[in-house]
């Protein structure tokens, strides 16, 4: 256990550091990779929603107006500015520090749970998962973004050379594929996108009512 703590204030020593530059460099892969990809996930969102790895807020002006946000970020620095910029847009949001590997709230609290481009540098992706369908009411929809491992060998070979670097730098990995973890807790599918050579994955799912 000491360990993987020492690893864990590692790593949200590495986002905290980055939190400035998180925005400008995301600013890149949505143009060239991920398109309207964050639109298209909250445009789904509805009624309680957790957003799990909120980071700087990137998504806060995306939801419906009417939607009731909770937000939880496992980087202080990240969260100081997506509590920045929601106060810049109006958006009331219940913004705290957590962890998705274990989340605070009781089971079936929202409507709605969202993770965008963030289980990719959870450490534990299939208990964070786990968590999200948790806290996630019966009926309610699980809605996911990630960059995940290509469908197409010569980029496997090159996510798995990147791995060689950002897994001991930032804990990010290349080769997931949530959409597993999702099909094993028995959420049924309504929507899903793969493209740019298999490597962008967005889903809607639904737990079973």
């Amino acid at each position: 256990m000491p360990a993987a703590s020492d690893k864990d204030q590692r790593l949200r020593r590495y986002w905290d550091r980055h939190a400035r530059s998180y925005d400008r460099q995301m600013s890149f892969f949505d143009r060239m990779l991920f398109g309207e990809s964050r639109r298209w996930i909250c445009s789904r969102a509805g009624g309680r929603v957790l957003e799990v790895a909120i980071g700087t807020g990137l998504n806060l002006p995306l939801y419906p107006d009417d939607v009731e946000l909770t937000g939880l970020e496992w980087s202080p620095a990240m969260l100081d500015i997506a509590r920045r910029r929601a106060d810049e847009l109006g958006r009331a949001a219940d913004l705290r520090v957590g962890d998705a590997q274990a989340l605070p709230f009781d089971d079936a609290s929202f409507d709605t749970v969202v993770a965008t481009l963030s289980l990719c540098a959870i450490p534990d992706e299939e208990r964070a998962v786990a968590e999200m369908v948790r806290v996630l009411r019966p009926g309610g929809r699980l809605l996911l973004l990630d960059h995940v491992i290509a469908s197409a060998w010569p980029a496997r070979a090159l996510q798995r050379l990147l791995e060689l670097v950002t897994v001991p730098l930032g804990g990010e990995h290349f080769r997931r594929r949530p959409l597993r973890h999702v099909e094993a807790a028995g959420l049924r599918i309504e929507e899903r996108d793969r493209f740019k050579l298999g490597i962008v994955e967005r889903i809607a799912a639904r737990k079973p009512a």
